[in-house]
């Protein structure tokens, strides 16, 4: 069975906030003398996470226009 993956669009302040999140419950975790490796995976992966440009083209959605 193929691994199912999940692709965010964040901007470069969302992916600031994401990271500082991540720091923040690295810390936590540290204080209460858990592992960090999982944290740290993911603090690895997003903050070399590639960037790509890409055009946002917005719809409105049907059920938006009955309401």
């Amino acid at each position: 069975m193929k691994e199912e993956l999940y692709h965010v669009a964040l901007d470069e302040y969302e992916h600031g906030v994401v990271i500082r999140s991540l720091n923040d419950k690295k810390t936590e975790l540290k204080k209460e003398g858990r592992s960090t490796d999982a944290v740290d995976d993911l603090i690895i992966k997003i903050g070399h996470a590639p960037t790509k440009k890409f055009k946002v083209v917005e719809r409105s959605r049907r059920s938006d226009d009955a309401r």
